[in-house]
């Protein structure tokens, strides 16, 4: 599907730096062979536990991490909560065995991007790698629905100078739409979608897609 007219479509940025927690030895070493195939990617640091990223990955300032939510001892949600308290811009996605929604939806919480199962093929990973990259946030609409009605009580209030498309996008956002589903739902390219969401992160002051709905949610009370 095209993009609009009037809509740019941004680029992958030049070089992302990436960072793998996995207690695996060898599911991290194939995801730090694929990061280190990837155009434009490089990876900083793969580590095995939430205890030795904690201490490292904060110096070398990546910008994106694959974090792996079962981890022994610290939890990979812990530490992406710890992780983002130290790196608010950094994007993080999930790494689950299964699809297991209560993980999964307290792992957003804790300030995750998006999440993928690890039994899924590299072409998969790659796109959600991406999405990631261009400010999307890759999962499925029934975990984001999960998450923005658990907070449906009492969401934040903020004004913001949100276009109408913005608005458009962020109302499809808080229905627990997917970025291929919102682009599908207002024909334009998924790009176009992911580059809206980037803009409309900055001008909300949020780093998830969770945040920008709650946001939004709030603003409609």
């Amino acid at each position: 599907m095209s993009a609009s007219p009037t809509s740019p479509v941004y680029p992958l940025p030049s070089m992302t730096k990436i960072g793998i927690v996995e207690d695996n030895p060898t599911i991290r070493s194939g995801l730090e062979e694929l990061v280190t195939g990837l155009k434009d990617c490089r990876c900083i640091g793969a580590f095995g536990s939430a205890e030795e990223a904690l201490r490292k990955l904060p110096a070398l300032k990546p910008e994106l991490v694959l974090m792996d939510i079962h981890l022994p001892n610290l939890s990979g949600i812990e530490c992406t909560a710890r992780l983002k308290g130290l790196l608010p811009d950094v994007g993080i996605l999930m790494l689950t065995v299964y699809e297991d929604e209560a993980k999964i939806f307290q792992a957003l919480k804790a300030g995750a991007n998006g999440y993928i199962l690890k039994r899924t093929g590299r072409r998969e990973i790659v796109e959600a790698i991406n999405e990631l990259r261009r400010g999307g946030a890759p999962m499925t609409s029934a975990i984001a629905r999960k998450v923005v009605d658990s907070f449906r009580e009492s969401p934040p209030k903020e004004e913001s100078n949100l276009t109408r498309r913005q608005t458009e996008i962020l109302d499809c956002l808080a229905r627990g739409f997917s970025n291929k589903e919102i682009a599908a739902q207002l024909s334009l390219s998924v790009d176009t979608v992911g580059s809206h969401l980037k803009e409309i992160y900055e001008k909300l002051r949020v780093h998830t897609r969770t945040a920008a709905a709650l946001k939004f949610l709030g603003s409609k009370e």
